[in-house]
């Protein structure tokens, strides 16, 4: 028992260091009732929730076969760059940026083999993954950063959606540039076959789940009666769900709601985040998300500034960069380095390059 619970916390190493953090807070306030009120069980709910949907989606093929329908239209090379970028880019808006990319990236690196484009493949699945991560920012159920600080900034749907317009018009445009002259002229000929359409009855289905998300999200439901009413159905109907979802994300959200909630108690500390942060909130949680990721950048400096739509940008564009910047890119690099393990050095180098140039354009225009 003690063997597996080590293999999963070595391979999730976000959780593993939450882990750590939550323990060592201990010392500062010992364990208590108190800790409940540590936790935004908004924030966990609502992400349960979505991801109980998404994957059934995900088990009905549904985004695989929007992705076949789409790519049997394309014949030119720049056409599929173009559509396989654009597939994370638009996707990741309402299925999050980790799940667009262990659909599609798979997916493009087999359409890519077909085309005979394996020289142009480690930088389109980068290309890929900056799309994920860049569509992912415009929506508050786009990524968990996301989700958890428009919970906390008391923003309007549209509000979010304006504050977040500009930065994803312009990826938008600066994805479009690398990917239609990053690819040369050409033409290809590649039929993918058919996925079975998932079918009305449950697409409609998961489309009702889905608004009741979007309820919630705006603030119309309630939290338990969202649980209720995704949970209930999804266990009547398809109970394996609750055992393919991403428990090791939420366990790392909570882990950090106890880490945050206990260093508020230290004063010195506290001060001196609060010093540093100040006036300074979307340079920091960058810089801040280049070592810890994006996501544990939110939930920490959360706690020291009321400045959330500095923080919801800075934790978004943070998310370019280093590796682990944004945990989701590292799906990509594990498909890249399994596939073609003599390309992960070339892989990293583009992604480097690339995460830069789109980090300091996107940064210094706004």
């Amino acid at each position: 028992m003690r063997k597996k619970i080590a293999d999963f916390l070595k391979k999730d190493i976000v959780l593993l260091i939450s882990f750590c953090l939550a323990l060592l807070s201990c010392l500062i306030t010992p364990p208590g009732p108190a800790y409940l009120g540590y936790i935004d069980f908004h924030t966990l709910i609502l992400l349960f929730c979505l991801m109980l949907i998404v994957e059934g989606l995900r088990e009905a093929d549904f985004f695989l076969y929007i992705g076949g329908a789409i790519l049997n239209r394309t014949s030119s090379k720049r056409g599929l760059s173009l559509t396989l970028v654009f597939l994370c880019f638009l996707s990741s808006m309402f299925i999050t940026n980790d799940v667009a990319l262990i659909t599609f990236v798979p997916f493009g690196i087999l359409i890519l083999e077909m085309a005979q484009m394996e020289s142009r493949i480690c930088y389109l699945i980068v290309l890929m993954t900056i799309g994920a991560n860049l569509g992912s920012m415009f929506t508050p159920i786009g990524n968990p950063q996301n989700l958890y600080l428009y919970s906390l900034s008391g923003l309007s749907l549209p509000a979010f959606l304006r504050l977040m317009l500009p930065f994803t018009a312009l990826a938008a445009v600066l994805l479009a540039l690398f990917s239609f002259f990053g690819t040369e002229r050409g033409s290809i000929r590649i039929q993918i076959g058919r996925t079975a359409f998932p079918g009305k009855e449950k697409l409609l289905f998961y489309g009702i789940l889905f608004l009741f998300c979007l309820c919630s999200v705006s603030g119309f439901l309630p939290d338990p009666a969202l649980l209720v009413l995704v949970g209930a159905p999804l266990l009547f109907r398809n109970r394996t769900l609750f055992t393919r979802i991403d428990y090791s994300l939420l366990l790392t959200f909570v882990f950090f709601f106890i880490f945050v909630g206990n260093i508020d108690h230290f004063e010195s500390l506290r001060t001196w985040i609060r010093s540093i942060l100040e006036g300074h909130e979307r340079l920091v949680s960058i810089l801040a998300s280049q070592v810890i990721s994006n996501v544990p950048a939110a939930m920490l400096l959360s706690s020291y500034t009321s400045r959330f739509q500095e923080l919801i940008i800075g934790t978004n564009l943070g998310g370019l960069g280093t590796l682990i910047a944004s945990m989701a890119s590292l799906i990509s690099y594990r498909q890249i380095s399994s596939r073609y393990p003599k390309k992960k050095t070339h892989y990293i180098g583009i992604f480097t390059v690339c995460n830069l140039l789109f980090l300091l354009i996107l940064y210094l225009v706004f």
